[in-house]
């Protein structure tokens, strides 16, 4: 049985190593620890998986915002999230994506942005973000680059570029 929670601090470094594994990399593990020191982080939205009370998985949603022409749109960014390879394709990360989206529609969150693999992600209801006009930070096939209305039509006259916090530049 998996069990989804928020991490706690004691949870660190088994984080750091199923994304040290899973990405092969150190970069997803800075990129952690820099979003939970920043102005960005929501503590509620950095989501483990346990199985048998052993961390197997670990999803972090953080605040970005969608720069329009005369303003800052608050948006969700889904970055990283990282299952053991030991239990991948057995559903935990679909489990704490879909967890993870059910708890930001929960808080209130309308939309969320997500860089991914275009096979994975459509299944939770994301699309293309340019079909949605919004442009991604920097130059990526458009079916990569992904975002999800947690709120039916929350994104309508909304027309921008995500701007990620400088804690994404922990990524190299």
């Amino acid at each position: 049985m998996i069990k989804i929670r928020a991490e706690k601090a004691e949870d660190y470094t088994v984080i750091d190593e199923i994304n040290s594994s899973a990405f092969k990399g150190e970069s997803e593990g800075k990129l952690i620890r820099a979003i939970r020191e920043s102005e960005w982080f929501v503590p509620e939205l950095s989501l483990i998986a346990e199985w048998h009370e052993d961390v197997v998985g670990h999803i972090l949603f953080s605040e970005v915002m969608i720069q329009t022409k005369n303003k800052q749109v608050p948006t969700l960014a889904l970055a990283p999230m990282a299952v053991s390879p030991r239990h991948q394709k057995e559903g935990i990360g679909s489990l704490l994506v879909q967890q993870g989206l059910d708890k930001a529609r929960q808080f209130g969150y309308e939309h969320v942005v997500v860089l991914g693999h275009p096979n994975f992600y459509p299944k939770f209801g994301f699309v293309s973000s340019v079909s949605k006009g919004i442009e991604p930070p920097f130059p990526v096939p458009e079916e990569v680059f992904m975002v999800l209305e947690l709120k039916e039509g929350s994104l309508e006259g909304i027309r921008g570029k995500v701007a990620y916090p400088p804690s994404f530049s922990a990524v190299t």
